[in-house]
């Protein structure tokens, strides 16, 4: 494929090919695509999280750390960030980072009895 393609069209279809690629289990592709336009529209918080899934799922898990705390920091209470960066942080090993973010997952979403 060529490299023309991942950042060719406008935000909206791009938006639309990466979701097409993640849903096609294409993590590496998605990652192409949204990397790009996550640069041109970095406030928004769907591609960046949607970045982040595609890093996760490709076993980038740096690249999906640094991207989830992104999330975090400018929004503390989005929960599936912080349930992300948890489990980010687990498959790398550390488990005690990971159990605050999780305890916070746990409770944005209501559910008291994990906290």
């Amino acid at each position: 494929m060529e490299t023309t393609y991942y950042g060719h069209g406008t935000p909206a279809e791009r938006w639309e090919r990466a979701r097409m690629f993640f849903d096609a289990r294409n993590y590496t592709a998605a990652a192409r695509v949204l990397a790009a336009l996550v640069e041109e529209v970095p406030e928004q918080t769907g591609p960046r999280l949607l970045l982040a899934r595609a890093y996760y799922h490709s076993a980038q898990l740096r690249r999906a750390e640094a991207e989830l705390r992104v999330i975090v920091e400018r929004d503390p209470v989005e929960h599936y960030a912080r349930l992300m960066l948890g489990r980010t942080l687990q498959r790398q090993g550390r488990h005690e980072e990971a159990a605050s973010h999780l305890r916070v997952a746990a409770a944005l979403a209501g559910n008291f009895e994990e906290v």
